[in-house]
């Protein structure tokens, strides 16, 4: 009896193990499908917009800087919305958007020997990127551990103001793209800057792209994970 119970704790252990290791793996794949789009130069996802527009502002900090900063924020807003609710195992998502913010400037540095020039490229570098950024996406949900920080300010204001996550995330990737806008008209003189088509086909397509890659990697992950359970 004993020995049974020892195995399930081992057991139960490795699976967290996995689910962490995959959670870092997705982690890699979402920042390089960031690096992707950034390259294009059409714009970004909603969420990464605002770091995008300060990294084009203050080019001392890379992209990967200003994103950690980002999240770190959405982290504290966590905090003040959640207060005593907010769990301490959340405080993981600190580490890991130090984490997402290397992959991110490590990605910039991989797709640094792309030529961009044409428009047909930038285009494609944009859907390139999000095709990865959806598949990083899907790992991350299929992990089903730790939210990234602007999954969980989305589920912490929709869980304090009462309303559906999914409409809460819409209007939280509207408030960003606008934040966006509102920065780059201030800091280069009204004019719009790394928000661009490229942050609407983001915002169209990567929703699409997660979907699909959920369908067909779920089951087969779910079980290489619980495999030996």
């Amino acid at each position: 009896m004993k020995e049974t119970e020892v195995i399930k704790g081992r057991t139960s252990k490795n699976e967290i193990l996995k689910r962490y290791i995959l959670l870092v793996i997705s982690l890699f794949f979402s920042a390089l499908g960031v690096a992707f789009t950034k390259r294009g130069e059409l714009g970004v996802s909603p969420i990464s917009s605002v770091a995008n527009v300060m990294s084009s502002k203050f080019s001392s900090l890379t992209l990967g800087s200003w994103l950690i900063i980002w999240n770190c924020v959405l982290i504290l807003g966590q905090i003040l919305l959640l207060r005593k609710n907010f769990k301490l195992i959340q405080l993981l998502q600190i580490p890991l958007s130090f984490l997402f913010g290397y992959f991110t400037d490590f990605g910039m540095w991989c797709t640094s020997f792309i030529p961009v020039t044409r428009y047909p490229v930038r285009i494609a570098m944009i859907l390139i990127g999000i095709v990865i950024l959806g598949f990083g996406v899907a790992l991350s949900v299929i992990a089903n551990v730790i939210m990234n920080s602007g999954e969980a300010f989305v589920k912490a204001v929709s869980d304090v103001i009462n309303k559906n996550f999914g409409n809460v995330k819409i209007a939280f990737d509207v408030a960003c793209v606008i934040m966006s806008v509102a920065l780059s008209l201030i800091f280069f003189d009204f004019s719009i800057v790394g928000t661009r088509e490229g942050t609407v086909i983001s915002a169209l397509l990567t929703g699409v792209v997660v979907k699909f890659f959920c369908g067909r990697l779920k089951t087969p992950i779910e079980n290489a994970i619980t495999a030996n359970a």
